[in-house]
């Protein structure tokens, strides 16, 4: 009988803990968000997905009623942010801005990674997509991807790139570029896109798959030269830009999306809460325009869609990748 009593004291007492738990999170969820939230991008300054990030961050801290603060931890193609988010508290207060670098490419290069997208992570909105571009230094002499090839071909592993991380998207795209002409590259890994395209615009290295939004200042003053761009379609803030296709190289389409995520297990009001504030901003007609302009599309979707979107890229790339036989430095 004692024993009897005992069993249901801790089944009661395990009901009381369990009502009590799921209570705290319905209050905290009600009162999100009550101080500042930390964003974590898995990047140096300067790259697509600090750019959007950066764009986005003040206007939801505007919607959200808190200061949103923008926290670079660039290294290993944005894997050791992007873990750091993994590992978080999942209360909301951390959050990370992914690529399909580390998102979709990362997992099917590293044999090592910290954290599992579809175990670890919650997706919460894409903010952005954007084309990536085939960029040189001008000093190149190539006028067109025909010109690039050419050398490329010509000069087996003297051409060197520049990545934002091995693995991530900037790197793949270059690695399936060379594939595509069958040339030989020499790899220069660096801790984001922004270090990338200054070392091609300072002439240390010759080119880059770079994404378009960081790329185009520097083309506009002459600093760059893009000669293709990855995407299916010429973009529309580079117009004069012809597609790979268009210059005569067939290559997997590389385009580059950028979105925020939340370590899993973060209560789903607040998910709901930071989606909805999410796509107000992104889907606004000045954070739309000033998008355009910086050579993104802006998206703004579900944390279903997003969902569904990275797993099919996940599988499509993945299959690239294995089929490439592309590998991480």
């Amino acid at each position: 009988m004692y024993e009897n009593h005992r069993m249901c004291y801790r089944v009661l007492n395990a009901g009381l803990s369990a009502a009590l738990l799921a209570i705290t999170v319905s209050a905290s969820a009600q009162t999100f968000p009550a101080k500042p939230i930390r964003v974590v991008i898995g990047f140096a300054p300067g790259g697509p997905a600090d750019l959007s990030g950066r764009l986005v961050a003040p206007k939801l801290g505007e919607a959200l009623g808190q200061t949103v603060i923008i926290e670079n931890r660039g290294g290993a193609g944005g894997t050791i942010g992007m873990e750091m988010v993994a590992k978080a508290a999942p209360d909301g207060y951390t959050l990370g801005i992914g690529s399909s670098g580390n998102l979709v490419m990362a997992p099917h290069l590293y044999t090592k990674i910290g954290y599992s997208v579809q175990r670890d992570l919650a997706p919460i909105a894409s903010i952005a997509q954007s084309a990536y571009v085939i960029a040189v230094n001008p000093s190149v002499p190539a006028k067109t991807l025909g010109d690039f090839v050419k050398i490329a071909r010509s000069k087996p592993n003297l051409v060197s790139y520049g990545t934002s991380g091995a693995g991530s998207t900037s790197h793949i795209g270059a690695e399936l570029f060379r594939g595509a002409i069958g040339a030989q590259f020499v790899h220069v890994p660096y801790k984001g896109t922004g270090p990338s395209l200054l070392a091609v615009v300072a002439g240390e290295i010759d080119m880059m798959v770079a994404d378009l939004s960081p790329a185009l200042p520097h083309a506009k003053n002459g600093r760059l030269r893009l000669l293709a761009t990855a995407g299916t379609t010429r973009a529309k803030a580079a117009p004069d830009v012809p597609t790979m296709a268009e210059a005569g190289v067939k290559s997997q389409t590389v385009v580059g999306r950028y979105g925020f995520v939340a370590p899993v297990g973060t209560p789903r009001e607040i998910i709901t809460r930071l989606n909805s504030a999410i796509v107000s901003v992104v889907k606004s007609p000045d954070i739309q325009q000033r998008l355009e302009q910086m050579g993104f599309e802006a998206v703004g979707d579900t944390p279903e869609q997003f969902t569904a979107t990275l797993k099919t890229e996940g599988e499509v790339f993945g299959g690239v990748i294995r089929k490439a036989g592309i590998k991480t430095d």
